[in-house]
This record gives structure tokens, C-alpha cells and sequence, in this order.
């Protein structure tokens, strides 16, 4: 009986990443509302336990896919791969007004290049206090830093270490939590209550999952305008951090 229950699971692997998935964000939804009345945004307590699962589905299996090397979840590889999650991306895009899009204008495309360059900065300087001292591995993290999908990208470019480029991803989701975490306290702070605020704030932060899941737990109807420039911002990000920006640490080092 259990054989055939875990065939089941196995061979609709997609099905049941989607069933584990919903049951993970009803869970942690249900914490978020009942433990912290929904100053901790559900998002960010459910990447935390994604994080988790991963690390203990990694040691179990001493695979390198975390929880997707466990047989019967071996559907969350695909569920959790770039083509979904570039389509989530593009459709929570589609959701803004272009009108208002427009009114972001000038200070929209400044916010992210500014914001590229912030992140990669704090990364640099991290990167350098824990010793690391060549280009590749020092703009690897700096790019991990913008996000963690420019992170992989860049060190791939740059044939980085898997050891750097795991650094370079952890770098960025400790980003995105703190994002999603800490956007509806500095909202007020800084009149973050409006779409042209938000498209700013997406330039500035970049990190597509944070600002979303903080922007949701501030506004929601603010959410396609956050979403639009972190859109941008991962993308101009990887394309600056493997050549401008590892020309210019290369350079100074």
C-alpha cells in the first residue's frame, strides 16, 4: 500500500510539488496571521521553511538539489526552475498600468542603476572582510548581493567555484527575507503608499521575491509597480555585474 501511494507521488511529481507548495504557504500564512498579525509577511516565513526543507532534504540525501533529491519530491526541481519562475515574474508584471509606469520616468531607470551598484558595493566589502581577494569570486558575491539569480549568472560567466556561487545565493535570499521582512515597517517612513514610490523602491531594492511579499504586506494593489522595476533591476543586473562591474573590481584589486 505504501509503494503504491509513494508511486503515486512519484510519478506526478509536479502535482504533488504543487500540493506540497500550498500546503507550505497555508502554513506559513497561518503563522504569519496567528503569531505575528501579519507583520511578518507569509512569504518570508514560508522561504525560510523552503530554506529549511532544503538543507535537511540536501544532508539526507547528500544530493546537491535539496529537497527535490528526495524521490517523491523530485517535482519541486522543475516547479522551482527558472521557466516558472520567469513566468511568475512576467504575469505579477502584467498586473501594473502602464500609465503609471510612465509617471516613474527618469527617477524609475536612476533608481536601478543606483540600486545595482548599492547591492553590489555591500557585497564587495563583505566578500573582502571574509577574505576573499580575486576578482571572480569577490564580484561573484558582489553579484549575489544584487540578487540571488544575478549571483549564479555572474559566477557561471566568470567560472566561478560552486563554493562562491552557493555564497553568492545565500547572500542573496538573507536580502530578500530582510526585504520582505522589513518593507511594511519603513513603509510609512519613507511615503512608500503610492505606484511611483513603489516602482523606486523595486529599483532600489531589486530583489523581485522581497519586494513583492513586502510591498504585499504594505499594499497589495502596489505590487505589479514594485514588481516591475525588481523585474528590470535583475535583469540590468546581469548584465553589468560579469563585465562592467567585474571589469571595474578587477581593475582596482
Amino acid at each position: 500500500m505504501l509503494d503504491l501511494i509513494k508511486n503515486v507521488f512519484v510519478n506526478n511529481g509536479l502535482i504533488t510539488a504543487f500540493v506540497v507548495v500550498g500546503l507550505t504557504m497555508w502554513f506559513a500564512y497561518f503563522i504569519s496571521d496567528k503569531l505575528t498579525k501579519g507583520r511578518i509577511h507569509g512569504s518570508a516565513i514560508a522561504i525560510v521553511i523552503g530554506l529549511v526543507l532544503a538543507y535537511f532534504g540536501g544532508v539526507a540525501t547528500g544530493g546537491s538539489k535539496g529537497i527535490a533529491d528526495v524521490s517523491v519530491l523530485a517535482g519541486m526541481g522543475f516547479l522551482g526552475g527558472s521557466m516558472l519562475r520567469d513566468f511568475a515574474i512576467v504575469a505579477t508584471s502584467f498586473g501594473a498600468n502602464f500609465d503609471e509606469i510612465k509617471k516613474a520616468g527618469f527617477r524609475g531607470v536612476i533608481s536601478l542603476f543606483i540600486g545595482v551598484v548599492l547591492s553590489f558595493i555591500v557585497g564587495v566589502i563583505f566578500a573582502f572582510v571574509f577574505g576573499y581577494r580575486d576578482a571572480v569570486s569577490i564580484t561573484t558575491i558582489g553579484a549575489g548581493t544584487v540578487t540571488y539569480i544575478v549571483g549564479p549568472v555572474t559566477g557561471a560567466a566568470l567560472n566561478a567555484s560552486s563554493e562562491v556561487i552557493a555564497i553568492s545565493i545565500a547572500a542573496g535570499l538573507v536580502k530578500a527575507v530582510l526585504v520582505m521582512i522589513g518593507t511594511p515597517f519603513v513603509a510609512k517612513f519613507i511615503g512608500l503608499n503610492n505606484p511611483t514610490s513603489a516602482m523606486v523602491y523595486g529599483g532600489l531594492m531589486g530583489t523581485t521575491s522581497g519586494v513583492t511579499g513586502g510591498l504585499a504586506a504594505t499594499d497589495p494593489k502596489l505590487v505589479p509597480y514594485g514588481a516591475v522595476t525588481a523585474t528590470f533591476y535583475t535583469g540590468l543586473g546581469c548584465l553589468l555585474c560579469p563585465t562592467l562591474l567585474f571589469l571595474i573590481t578587477d581593475t582596482f584589486l
